[in-house]
Order: C-alpha cells, then structure tokens, then sequence
C-alpha cells in the first residue's frame, strides 16, 4: 500500500489518499475540504476512491465528507459513534470556525476497537483511540508498519483535549494502550504536520515521551 498526502483548510489538516497498489483502489481519509485539490491528486495517481474513512468528528478532518461521498457514489466509514455528536454540529462547527457551509451525513459504518476496513485488497486494523474526541478512531496497515492517527499524535505533541468531551488522561492511555504496543518501527501520518514515528515519539515527545511514562 502506498499513500498521498493532502493538505487541506485553512488548518492544513492531512488528508490522505491510501492506495492498494494490486487493485488501485483507494481510500480517501479525512476529507476536510478543497474538494478539487483532493480529485486533482485522485486523477493524478489515476485510482479508484471505494470509501471515505474519518478518524473522527471535528470539521477539519470531516468538512467536504458529504459532498465528496456524493459526488463519488462511495461510504462513509467511521469513525466510532461517540462522535455522532460533532458530525452532527457541522453546521454549528461551521459557523464557529467561519469555514464554508458544509452538511452533516450519517456514516454508512460506525467503526469500534477490533474492527477492520479494507482497501482494496489490504487491510487496515481500527483502534478506537478516545481523548481528543470521544470517538476517534485510528487506522493501522500491519504491513507497512503505517498508521494513520488523525488528532492523537504529532510529531513532538499530541491531540489537544480542551474540545467538549476530551479528557487528557484519556488520551494518554489511548496512545501508551493502543499505539505503543505497536512498536516503535511503526511510521505515522498525523492529523496536521508532519510524519514521525513511534520510536521518536517514545524517545522525545514531552507529553509521551520517555519521562511521562515513567509510572
């Protein structure tokens, strides 16, 4: 499996294009918006879009989802239903954020801890990874050693928790339970910035990095 990064909004959220290399089928993860940029790349790595996979709720990670899925014929999958209340307050988020009207949608699939979703012929495992919101959800490709974490982890920081319903505490668990036991070969696509990878994170990040998970 290769992927494509897209940044999008104001916020430069990252989008990603995961493509299954056999099949060149892919999935398009975290759609914010500029819905034209992301088509742009789709046709420039000439693939087929078979699903729309959100991490979670927050407008940045799910603004043109609707649209895109629409305009595509393709589900909506994900993320874990504890966001239905953000997916929800799109209008809302939307007005807050001064960002383009944008419609609310039900996804086609809500994902919990266990499952699994596939592109094309490769299969990605799904960690239900609650703390920036409630709801969140992560994406891992065994394989490739990739995941895709959406607002969890940065490079160098982690997910803010000061949203309705984040819980820092949380969000710490989520990362040490479900990420680090990974390893820390495993690379990660972060919701804004860019990539690092575990072991770097253990290493030298201040929020979960080696001296915080001193117990």
């Amino acid at each position: 499996m290769r992927f494509c990064i897209i940044p999008v909004t104001a916020y430069q959220q990252n989008c990603s294009l995961l493509i299954c290399e056999q099949s060149h089928k892919a999935a398009i993860v975290d759609p914010g918006g500029d819905i034209d940029m992301i088509l742009k790349i789709i046709n420039r790595e000439n693939v087929l879009p078979e699903s729309i996979l959100i991490t979670h709720g927050h407008l940045d990670h799910i603004g043109a989802a609707a649209e895109l899925a629409a305009l595509l014929s393709i589900p909506v999958i994900g993320p874990h239903q504890d966001d239905q209340f953000w997916i929800d307050a799109i209008p809302e988020q939307c007005r807050t954020f001064r960002f383009p009207a944008c419609d609310s949608f039900t996804p086609s699939r809500w994902l919990s801890q266990g499952d699994i979703v596939k592109v094309g012929e490769e299969i990605l495992d799904v960690f239900h990874c609650p703390g920036h919101t409630p709801g969140h959800v992560v994406f891992v490709h065994r394989n490739t050693k990739l995941a895709i974490v959406g607002d969890v982890l940065f490079k160098g920081s982690i997910g803010r928790t000061d949203l309705p319903k984040g819980d820092f505490n949380t969000l710490i668990n989520s990362i040490k339970n479900n990420l680090w036991p990974l390893g820390k070969e495993f690379s990660f696509i972060p919701g804004h910035g860019p990539m690092s990878t575990f072991g770097e994170e253990m290493r030298s990040n201040p929020f979960v990095g080696n001296a915080s998970l001193i117990d």
